[in-house]
């Protein structure tokens, strides 16, 4: 409720009137009196009965209603009517809440309307309004920490909230275990913006207060707009845990390779230079480009992480000693071959060390997505990909065939029929991890077939 004090500054006996409005719940209590057509009646429990009524039928049609009223003093006032305001909801918010529900994301509206307008509005945008999932900012500050606890995860709809609501029901989901965004543009967000893990403020029609305690900017107020920064995020992280997986694979086969070489004494398959052009040369580009991989466009459908799941995972130690194994069996099963009686040529090094490199790019392409098939993905859709790949093979290409490189790097021209015998050989390594991708799929859709609705709710 609001209240000014005005004095009629042409009339001689400078009478003060309050002019009111807010929630009717708060200002028909203060009503004595009602004005019909001009005329002041006594207000009785029958009228404010109907007003109470007038009153829920606008709200259920989604309205925001605001009470007016008028008097010589607060707690004398006269009813002057109800307006019902048309404030919809924000184009795509329905879409944006069915894409954030199906990620594992709850959307929950905080709002000071009243229950009927609350409801209404939820009922629009998808969300749930039975009455376990609907509170009150009054039974908020009724129920003790535990309870709230209890009762604000599952509510979906909170009405009638105060600034200090706001921060407890925060307070409470973070209790839970959650990481949460709120969404503001006023004053009264401020605190609950700033206490939230992520506050995100309207760029728009948002307070300078709201501005400075958010941690993210609308800067077109557009509420679909989250959806772009959950795909980035999940993009971002995706990529790094692709790119620490490739370059982890990449370094234990290199290393497994020489060490099994020292125990198994044998000649080392690599030279250093040829150690040294794998890791710095040609793991850089394609390591690279793995982190500006596109986003796919079901990656804002995958269940939200859990925050303590580290980053390298039991799953991703496994892919990685897989693709370790592949490569280091491949790479000494060509040097063992090339190997005669008379020792190590410059034929059997440039074999192994062209071997390893091609097993590299061929579990590059491996390592672009972790559980979708790089046709799934499309073989195109990282540009900076195939071009990194691209020079680094003719860098290696280089490497064996141009005289002065072939001098510093011990290597000698091979031929055609080598150049597509290794080929073939590392593409295993790709061809494997497609194979294990699809496998998973497939019990990942029996899996779900078997789960029961209940498991969903």
């Amino acid at each position: 409720m609001m209240a000014v004090q005005c004095v009629s500054k042409y009339d001689s006996d400078k009478q003060e009137i309050f002019f009111a409005k807010g929630a009717l719940e708060k200002i028909l209590p203060k009503c004595t009196e009602y004005s019909v057509n001009g005329t002041v009646q006594t207000m009785t429990d029958n009228k404010k009965s109907e007003f109470q009524a007038e009153c829920h039928e606008i709200a259920k049609k989604g309205l925001r209603v605001i009470a007016l009223a008028k008097g010589n003093t607060l707690n004398e006032l006269v009813y002057m009517g109800i307006v019902g305001i048309c404030d919809p909801p924000r184009p795509m918010v329905r879409e944006a809440i069915n894409l954030l529900t199906e990620s594992g994301v709850q959307v929950k509206m905080v709002t000071g309307d009243a229950m009927d307008t609350a409801v209404a509005i939820a009922q629009s945008i998808g969300l749930q309004t039975l009455p376990a999932n609907v509170l009150s900012g009054e039974q908020l500050d009724s129920f003790s920490e535990t309870e709230l606890d209890a009762a604000v995860p599952a509510a979906t709809v909170f009405y009638r909230v105060s600034p200090k609501n706001k921060l407890s029901i925060v307070k409470s989901l973070q209790r839970s275990g959650y990481i949460v965004g709120m969404t503001g543009d006023g004053v009264n967000d401020g605190v609950a913006l700033k206490k939230a893990d992520i506050g995100i403020a309207m760029g728009k029609n948002g307070t300078d207060v709201c501005k400075e305690a958010a941690d993210m900017i609308l800067v077109d107020d557009d509420f679909y707009t989250i959806i772009a920064a959950i795909e980035e995020g999940k993009s971002i992280f995706h990529n790094i845990r692709n790119f620490v997986g490739f370059q982890l694979s990449t370094s234990i086969a290199a290393l497994a390779l020489v060490a099994l070489a020292t125990i198994m004494d044998i000649p080392n398959p690599l030279n250093a230079m040829q150690i040294l052009w794998i890791n710095i040369i040609m793991d850089g580009p394609p390591a690279q480009s793995l982190g500006v991989e596109p986003v796919t466009d079901d990656v804002v459908k995958q269940k939200s992480r859990d925050t303590k799941e580290p980053m390298i995972t039991k799953k991703l130690i496994v892919n990685v000693l897989l693709s370790a194994i592949f490569i280091v069996a491949g790479t000494l099963w060509v040097f063992n071959k090339e190997m005669t009686e008379n020792g190590v040529t410059a034929r059997d090094t440039t074999m192994t060390f062209t071997c390893f490199v091609f097993f590299d790019m061929w579990n590059a392409l491996s390592y672009r997505s972790q559980t979708k098939s790089v046709f799934q993905i499309g073989l195109f859709s990282n540009t900076f990909f195939l071009v990194a790949v691209g020079l680094s093979v003719l860098g290696q290409l280089l490497v064996v065939y141009v005289p002065p490189l072939q001098g510093i790097f011990q290597t000698e021209a091979l031929t055609a029929w080598d150049i597509a015998f290794l080929t073939g050989l590392t593409s295993t390594v790709w061809i494997f991890s497609e194979i294990k991708k699809l496998i998973e799929q497939f019990l990942e859709q029996k899996c779900r077939g078997k789960k029961s609705p209940l498991e969903y709710v």
